[in-house]
């Protein structure tokens, strides 16, 4: 396996629920640092609901690999944020053998 190119500076981003001050939760995202990508292009596809297009794609995005537990490794329902774009991750595996690199499986939607 060739060593990835991590060109791509991503925020790695978490959901908590705080008080809303009314009795209820509402979730806020919480930075868990900062990683360093390649982001690859998968496939897209575009689905058109009550009168709104929304642009799905998928991505590969490859990080390099943090032990289980530790609060920089990636997990499903998590997201990377790249300025304005943000990628919900579905899946996260090893990349190798050797567990250097993680593979996330990740969408990014777009309204139209």
């Amino acid at each position: 396996m060739r060593t990835p190119l991590l060109n791509r500076k991503l925020e790695l981003e978490e959901a908590q629920s705080v008080p809303d001050g009314a009795g209820g939760f509402t979730d806020t995202w919480v930075s868990l640092g900062t990683v360093w990508a390649s982001v690859k292009p998968r496939t897209g596809r575009e689905v058109g609901v009550d009168f709104v297009t929304l642009s799905t794609m998928a991505y590969k995005i490859t990080v390099r690999a943090a032990p289980e537990g530790a609060a920089s490794r990636p997990k499903p329902e998590q997201r990377f944020r790249d300025g304005t774009r943000i990628y919900r991750i579905d899946a996260v595996t090893e990349s190798d053998e050797n567990a250097r690199f993680l593979l996330c499986f990740a969408r990014e939607e777009v309204s139209a």
